[in-house]
């Protein structure tokens, strides 16, 4: 394939086209990764809970698998020192390839990060699949690129394909899938990217639903729509999950400071500190180990005593702080979620026993609360209702649930708290950097895209009257179905969508600049 400027061009305005079939591909390969790691993970948990089991008959056989959990410790250690960019959920990673700040070897990636995700699970760490499983969508989407001889441009749409196959593998939740890759990846809502990504996630959810079946990962029992009468309840509940949810983003990057201070030893002696813990937990308080799925079932199947939820909840959000902040191979999306779910918990069973809140809407405090702490902690909105309807299945919770998404999501804005996503790349870059000779030399061309919103700065000037960002060249302006060629008298409104060129080593500086010269108010942190 040719990659001259004029090549490119070309090739980018059939990209609606190419990228529908390229899509399909992106989304049986991520697709069947993603499935494999699943069920990997599912029998680690099974193995994990038989393994304890069997331990806890003698003081040996709990010593010997303490022993084994030291082992894991070292052998995770060894994989993340070996391979940096597996540590954490990976999505942080996957963002930072997207707008050209790093570049992973999707072979040692995949390989790795299944081989570290595994061995925690065994453990019973408290991390999640679909941090990882997005990591693994992108990797795949990325060998793809490779494998087809692909630029730079179209290997970032592959990217974003794979990362939103992943998640719709892992969650059975596709439209989540596209509008998380979207929202948080990609960053981007044009007719290529949404077409591309959205062909890829169905047919990972296809190839997921005829290996898997269709079961949810939940199974909610809710029986009736929360009546406008509680909606009180919900506005304080946004305003809770608001600034529970600025609170956990300070602690987590909190608990990496923490594991950042032990200076000897390596990777491995800070992986020691959860596997051991995982140890302990598994004999004395073993409900709080794994991904916490049995946990939500318990929470919804079952009438518990708030204390018990209290209790639950904060260890759960002390060992998932624990478990992430080492850098193992896990994510904090599925565990979020649990959190989440056991704050709305806690919530609806106070308002039981104090405020009269009939019993039978607690289940639904327990959905409300995990899409808003969603939003809270990943400023995805969008995303968090998505998702928690595709849980469902159910339609009716569509207003309650906006209405919480959107009070948490004001609330953990207005306290200055950053997306969870943006400030762990921020602190990967600051502790590793540039990965693969990021930077060095010109390489290839690469087009990238921006959405001049409303207020911003381009938004009624004429071209030549924006201060654009430096080695960036306008390619076209999109307003609508018509393409623009940009000339200094040409206006700018807000929608038209600017088309940019530059250096592959340079796209970082290009793109942050970008953003925020065409990014919206809040956005930019004005409001």
């Amino acid at each position: 394939m040719k990659k001259d400027i004029a090549g490119m061009i070309k090739r980018a305005d059939r990209f609606k086209v190419i990228l529908i079939g390229e899509g399909i591909l992106v989304g049986l390969v991520a697709g069947a990764v993603v499935i494999l790691y699943r069920v990997a993970l599912e029998y680690a948990g099974i193995w994990n809970g038989k393994i304890l089991e069997y331990a806890s008959q003698g003081a040996v056989f709990m010593a010997a698998w303490m022993a084994v959990l030291a082992a894991m410790a070292v052998a995770v250690g060894k994989l993340t020192s070996w391979e940096p960019m597996i540590s954490g959920s990976g999505i942080p990673q996957v963002e930072g390839e997207v707008v050209g700040k790093l570049s992973q070897n999707w072979i040692r990636v995949i390989a790795t990060k299944f081989i570290g995700g595994f061995i925690c699970m065994l453990a019973g760490l408290a991390l999640g699949r679909e941090g990882p499983s997005i990591q693994l969508g992108a990797m795949a989407g990325k060998g793809v690129s490779r494998g087809l001889d692909r630029g730079k441009t179209e290997e970032h749409f592959l990217i974003t394909c794979g990362a939103s196959a992943g998640l719709a593998a892992a969650f059975h939740a596709p439209l989540a899938g596209v509008m998380f890759s979207l929202e948080e990846i990609h960053k981007n809502f044009s007719v290529s990217a949404l077409t591309s990504v959205m062909t890829a996630s169905l047919t990972a959810d296809i190839l997921s639903t005829i290996v898997l079946g269709t079961d949810s990962v939940f199974r909610f029992e809710i029986d009736s729509t929360l009546p406008t009468g509680y909606y009180w309840m919900i506005l304080i509940l946004g305003l809770i999950l608001g600034a529970l949810g600025a609170f956990y983003n300070w602690f987590t990057l909190k608990a990496q400071e923490l594991y950042g201070k032990i200076k000897v030893g390596g990777s491995w002696l800070k992986m020691m500190i959860p596997f051991i813990c995982a140890g302990l937990l598994g004999f004395t308080f073993p409900e709080l180990l794994g991904s916490g799925h049995d946990l939500i079932t318990r929470l919804t199947h079952t009438d518990m005593m708030l204390g018990t939820i209290l209790l639950i909840l904060a260890g759960r959000f002390l060992f998932s702080a624990v478990s992430f902040g080492s850098g193992a191979p896990g994510g904090i999306f599925f565990p979020l979620l649990v959190t989440g779910g056991y704050i709305g918990g806690a919530f609806a069973a106070a308002g039981v026993e104090y405020f009269g809140l009939d019993p039978v809407y607690v289940n639904n405090f327990v959905l409300l609360s995990m899409a808003g702490y969603f939003a809270a902690i990943v400023r995805a909105p969008l995303t968090g209702i998505i998702l928690i309807f595709e849980m469902t299945g159910n339609l009716n919770h569509m207003l309650s649930l906006s209405v919480v998404t959107v009070v948490a999501y004001i609330t953990a804005t207005l306290m200055g708290s950053r997306p969870i996503y943006e400030s762990l790349l921020d602190r990967f870059m600051e502790k590793h950097g540039p990965a693969d000779g990021m930077g060095e030399g010109v390489k290839q061309k690469i087009l990238d895209s921006f959405v001049v919103a409303k207020g911003s700065e381009p938004d009624g000037k004429t071209v030549k009257d924006v201060s654009w960002p430096d080695n960036c060249l306008l390619v076209s302006i999109q307003r609508g179905s018509q393409e623009l060629i940009p000339r200094g008298k040409t206006r700018l409104a807000a929608g038209d969508i600017v088309v940019t060129m530059s250096d592959e080593r340079d796209m970082a500086a290009v793109h942050e600049k970008m953003e925020a010269l065409c990014g919206d108010l809040m956005k930019r942190g004005n409001i």
